[in-house]
């Protein structure tokens, strides 16, 4: 119920720029980034999120400073939108950094990545701050976010569900379903448009859709619950197709998602997975 909640008021509250920050390299550059550091699953999909969260809120802020400014001073719009759209694009990637480094706190208390090792590889791509700077960016991040950092992951929604599904008597081999459910998480985080652009077409039943159509199914594409159903249903459909019917059965009656929504959502997963378009 709690997640069902924090979902449905993300939703709610959504900005008309969600997702502009999930692009495949920069999300590979986290995933990269956080297989390097040997953090756990949670901690890379949590960075992901962040960043997106907090590059949301920093555009925001730069875009209202700049029309204030725009607005007392005529003459600077040029230089000023030139020297803030500077300032993101030189800290972008100190504060992905900063972004693993805080859902890395959030995630093992026991491994989390400190300010030598997020140095030493900000370093090696040649950048030279010093550990006042990293400091000061993971304030920045933690102060632009208001502090509420500890956002749940597509992942804490597949997991639970996969809890609720072995109370319900729904038994599946657990071990490889979690892992088959990570590895297409993976997946759908990394090819994310390409999906959900083929979710789209089969919702709207039209290949060429309208840019109002597009905007409106932002909050398909941001709806966690939705995505950790889909995710499960992937897995079962791969592992246990036999149990598959039942599975789906039973996710409708736990979310209150379709039977059809979430038909649709493993077809266009399972479509650019074997990069085939047969039925």
């Amino acid at each position: 119920i709690h997640l069902v909640t924090e979902n449905e008021q993300y939703l709610s509250e959504l900005s008309g720029q969600a997702g502009c920050f999930k692009e495949t390299q920069i999300v590979e550059f986290i995933f990269l980034l956080s297989e390097k550091w040997q953090l756990d699953e949670s901690a890379k999909y949590r960075a992901v999120e962040l960043l997106e969260r907090f590059m949301i809120k920093q555009v925001e802020q730069i875009c209202k400073a700049s029309k204030e400014n725009i607005k007392s001073r005529e003459q600077g719009r040029g230089s000023s939108r030139s020297y803030l759209k500077d300032q993101i694009y030189d800290t972008f990637v100190l504060r992905l950094v900063s972004c693993v480094q805080l859902a890395s706190k959030l995630s093992l208390h026991y491994n989390i990545v400190n300010s030598d090792t997020a140095l030493k590889f900000l370093q090696s791509l040649k950048y030279s701050y010093t550990k006042q700077e990293l400091l000061e960016s993971e304030l920045a991040v933690l102060k632009t976010l208001h502090f509420q950092i500890n956002v749940s992951t597509p992942l804490a929604y597949v997991e639970l569900l996969l809890e609720v599904l072995g109370h319900n008597g729904c038994l599946l081999p657990a071990e490889p379903l979690h892992q088959m459910c990570t590895q297409l998480l993976d997946f759908s985080y990394l090819t994310r448009d390409t999906i959900y652009d083929t979710l789209l077409k089969i919702a709207i039943e039209n290949s060429t859709p309208s840019k109002l159509q597009v905007a409106k199914f932002l909050t398909v594409k941001e709806d966690f619950m939705l995505l950790a159903v889909g995710i499960i249903s992937t897995s079962v459909f791969i592992l246990n197709p036999g149990q598959w019917r039942q599975v789906v059965e039973h996710l409708n009656s736990i979310t209150g998602i379709t039977s059809q929504s979430i038909l649709e959502f493993s077809y266009a997963v399972l479509k650019h997975v074997v990069g085939s378009t047969t039925p």
